[in-house]
């Protein structure tokens, strides 16, 4: 128990047995699911059948592990389990991993709480609640149906690093990127490997943007004891190339804002944990990269917030929210770069801001404007190269549309713009263009259902990014360049779209397209039982705003070669 006495395990079990529920304290997939086991506990003691938590982890202490139970509001008791020995008996593996036994103390189910969760994937509506089942089986007397179940949660973590090939595993949640990115990157030998000197850089390029103090991850891998506490979590999801979240097959296009590991970065950290995690010399380190305390772009030179803050659930599934705010400008005003912030980063996934004409009504909230800015976890700010900017008409609105993730306690958000103003001659407007199918229909359990749209720009102009957007039957999206000599050239594909990791793709460079290229979009979508997170696969669907519809945009951020605007006088400071 957390007052230090020691428990066995016979004493757990009710008059109708135990359920014991594998936790960690850091683990954003265990306190997704504790509103649920505070539900299922009090079911399960009304039946005879008791529920404890247990905490194997053995960098996490008792005075953690108390801190999780008071901030999430636990209603069963946790038991802290001194260097994974309870863990190693049963054989567990895997945070959310539950044990039911009966009366006789004979394991009667081991599994997943239910199959709400995977790697990647939420799914929004059928969740089978596998224990719950078991749970009614075993009070009734009956064999449990489905005895054992796939577990999706952290890797325990064990005193020492588990060896090779013995590290639990998950089904890879994107097979197709799977495939792209190990076709990409050749085997690559890497001699002994060291914390300080090899992977400390390594996490600060491409994790630390997230995983720190109150971003968007759940957890910070600043320095060694954290990175070390989550090794194995680490392994598996650069195994897997679900970390860095990144949905671009390597094969198409360079962009500037691309997140994933290069081959030599993806063998160092799998070779680091396969050593036994060695910290090195301290002195080899790198200085810390800097971040910023808080708006990357600099001062802003206005500041768009919600008008009111908007209290996020602890669990299911929020629709997407939209907030209007009147600009209250004047003159039109040319933006440099424009940043989002979210009061509470953690439940606040992915964001825009839409420039709309002015309504009186605050309440009116259909958006038919072109985007100002977007945000994805671990992405950059809009930023501008000097001459291009994005203009505000006087008196726009400014809708922010903001998709909220529950992490398992209640939230509050009241997320936020910061501008900055050009302060040097504009010559080129910044364009943002949806290429979409707005007669999309897709038919009840079509697993393969393709959408295509095209524009032609019939002047030359500058691309500058690309962003596909569906809902959660996408699952791909191609965008190709047709030019008028003939040629054609994919610009960017993403073989398994995520609607929970959209990215706005910012070329590298500008690419320089002549008049009468045409733009040409391929999507598929899903809506077989297939896809986990398909809402209802014996629905037709069309376009609509609600994510249980369905949308088909590419957008295009560009500018026009010509003509030239005329030069804009620098802003009054």
């Amino acid at each position: 128990m957390l007052d230090g006495r020691v428990i066995e395990s016979s004493r757990l079990l009710g008059p109708r047995g135990a359920v014991l529920v594998f936790l960690g304290t850091q683990c954003p997939v265990s306190n997704q699911y504790v509103p649920k086991l505070n539900e299922l506990c009090a079911a399960a003691e009304a039946q005879g059948v008791r529920l404890f938590g247990i905490n194997s982890n053995a960098s996490e202490t008792v005075g953690q592990v108390r801190a999780q139970a008071q901030e999430h509001g636990l209603r069963f008791p946790m038991l802290k389990d001194p260097g994974g020995a309870a863990a190693e008996r049963w054989k567990v593996t895997r945070t959310n991993e539950a044990l039911l036994v009966d009366a006789r103390g004979v394991l009667r189910y081991r599994g997943a709480i239910d199959d709400e969760l995977r790697p990647g994937v939420r799914k929004g509506s059928e969740v089978h609640p596998f224990l719950e089942e078991a749970i009614r089986a075993v009070v009734a007397g009956r064999a449990v149906a489905t005895p054992t179940t796939e577990v999706f949660g952290c890797p325990i973590e064990w005193p020492q690093p588990a060896a090779a090939g013995t590290r639990p595993r998950i089904r890879p949640a994107h097979a197709a990127i799977l495939a792209a990115r190990r076709e990409r990157d050749e085997a690559v030998a890497v001699g002994p490997v060291t914390y300080h000197r090899d992977v400390a850089a390594i996490l600060a390029d491409r994790c630390q943007p997230c995983h720190r103090p109150r971003q968007v991850a759940p957890f910070s891998l600043r320095d060694y004891p954290e990175a070390r506490r989550w090794a194995a979590a680490i392994a598996e999801a650069v195994e897997d190339y679900r970390m860095p979240p990144w949905h671009a097959d390597p094969r198409y296009g360079r962009f500037a804002n691309d997140r994933s590991l290069t081959a030599r970065q993806r063998a160092t950290l799998l070779a680091w944990v396969e050593q036994g995690c060695p910290e090195g010399d301290p002195v080899d380190e790198p200085s810390p990269r800097p971040f910023p305390d808080s708006w990357s772009i600099g001062t802003p030179d206005a500041i768009y917030e919600m008008p009111e803050p908007f209290e996020v659930p602890a669990h299911g599934t929020v629709p997407i929210q939209r907030f209007r705010i009147a600009s209250g400008l004047s003159e039109d005003r040319w933006i440099q770069a424009a940043e989002m912030q979210a009061g509470d980063r953690s439940v606040v996934h992915h964001r825009f801001v839409f420039i709309e004409p002015h309504r009186d009504n605050p309440g009116a909230l259909a958006r038919t404007g072109p985007v100002l800015v977007a945000y994805v976890p671990g992405d950059a700010p809009s930023i501008y190269p000097p001459g291009i900017a994005k203009r505000i008409p006087a008196g726009s609105d400014l809708l922010f549309e903001v998709h909220y993730t529950p992490t398992g306690r209640r939230r509050v958000d009241r997320s936020r713009v910061g501008l900055i103003y050009a302060r040097e001659p504009v010559h080129h407007e910044a364009v943002f263009r949806g290429v979409s199918d707005r007669s999309l229909v897709i038919p009840p359990g079509a697993a393969d259902y393709p959408s295509r749209a095209s524009y032609t720009f019939p002047r030359p102009v500058h691309l500058l990014s690309l962003f596909p957007h569906m809902h959660m039957r996408g699952k791909d999206f191609r965008i190709i360049a047709a030019f008028p000599d003939g040629r054609r050239e994919t610009l960017l594909s993403v073989p398994a779209y995520d609607y929970a990791w959209q990215s706005v793709y910012r070329l590298a460079e500008p690419m320089a397209l002549p008049a009468g290229t045409r733009i040409e979009c391929l999507a598929h979508f899903d809506n077989s039982a297939a896809n986990l997170v398909n809402p209802d696969p014996t629905a037709t669907v069309r376009w609509g705003d609600n994510t249980t519809d369905e949308m088909m945009i590419g957008y295009l951020e560009y500018y026009e070669d010509s003509p030239r605007l005329k030069s804009q006088p620098p802003i009054a400071e």
